[in-house]
């Protein structure tokens, strides 16, 4: 049950990115093809991670997984995002916000906990290649994408929970194309400073760990590939990890940027930038990334149209 302080407001108004209709038409086109392109992608992957035996490995376990929350990151805004671009009233209900909120923050956290994790797979594969099978089995890979979700999902709950207590009397204006935390939490006619202190500690505590398990991991690595004396092996141990230190170098670079940035008249306006490249621009860039730069991915689509034809 909501407490006394029931909301005012039962429903906010998303000003998204411009009223100028035929931008809008544009800006329409072109996400709906990224859009399109995430769904295509992600798909892609699982299905051929599913399809090949030869990817049933705890890196292609992880890499499934990311693809699942990139589906489910990219959906939890886009769909909303490119309906508002039609509409003439961009409206939200106080619990689809809520829920958009939910979900946006929870496939955001266990993404950080899910990076950690690639990162340390590879740690173990180049650094302790003859324990890695031991090291790394499928119940140990299982066991932690669940404890990365439920921390994920676990952080975000504390927060949305946070922001159900307290009460919204107007304005309803979120100048945001969907519920962003720090934008909705100003809206509030209650004091939020908790939810503030509480939004800063625990989003630097799975940063932090999540960064920590990255460069620490990364840094090994380093130091194990320069021992290794031939150009070749060196190469070859570079290309393992390279596709997923690119998306992590992207997704962390956003979101430092948008923690650590000044607060400025033009902080809204970035705000709107850096959620496009999280959840637009990154969903469908990681499947080009590890597509492209991965060679038993591309040996798996290969023979997967090569039978394909042959069944035509």
């Amino acid at each position: 049950m909501r407490p006394e302080n029931e909301s005012i407001v039962t429903e906010f108004i998303l000003s998204g990115f411009t009223t100028d209709k035929d931008l809008q038409v544009f800006l329409f086109t072109i996400f709906i093809l990224v859009y399109v392109s995430t769904l295509l992608g992600n798909v892609s992957i699982l299905m051929l991670i599913c399809m090949d035996l030869h990817l049933h490995t705890p890196m292609y376990f992880f890499l499934g997984s990311l693809a699942v929350l990139d589906l489910g990151f990219s959906s939890t805004s886009s769909p909303k995002m490119l309906a508002d671009m039609l509409a003439e009233k961009k409206t939200i209900s106080f619990f689809g916000c809520l829920t958009q909120l939910f979900f946006y923050a929870g496939f955001g956290s266990t993404e950080f906990f899910l990076l950690a994790m690639m990162a340390y797979d590879r740690y173990v594969a180049i650094c302790n290649p003859l324990l890695y099978t031991l090291t790394m089995t499928k119940s140990l890979t299982f066991h932690w994408v669940a404890i990365a979700y439920f921390g994920g999902f676990l952080h975000s709950l504390i927060h949305t929970g946070c922001i159900w207590r307290l009460s919204f009397c107007g304005p309803d204006i979120i100048d945001h194309f969907m519920c962003d935390y720090p934008v909705v939490l100003k809206l509030s006619c209650t004091d939020f400073t908790i939810n503030d202190l509480l939004r800063i500690v625990f989003a630097a505590f799975v940063m932090v760990i999540s960064l920590l398990i990255v460069v620490i991991s990364y840094a090994y690595i380093l130091i194990a590939v320069l021992r290794i004396r031939t150009s070749a092996g060196r190469s070859r141990a570079f290309s393992t990890c390279t596709s997923h230190f690119i998306c992590v170098s992207l997704f962390y670079g956003t979101v430092l940027f948008m923690e650590l940035r000044p607060n400025t008249t033009t902080s809204h306006e970035q705000d709107k930038m850096v959620a496009v490249l999280s959840t637009v621009l990154i969903p469908v860039l990681n499947p080009l990334i590890y597509s492209l730069r991965n060679q038993d991915m591309k040996e798996a689509l290969r023979k997967i149209l090569n039978q394909a034809f042959l069944f035509l």
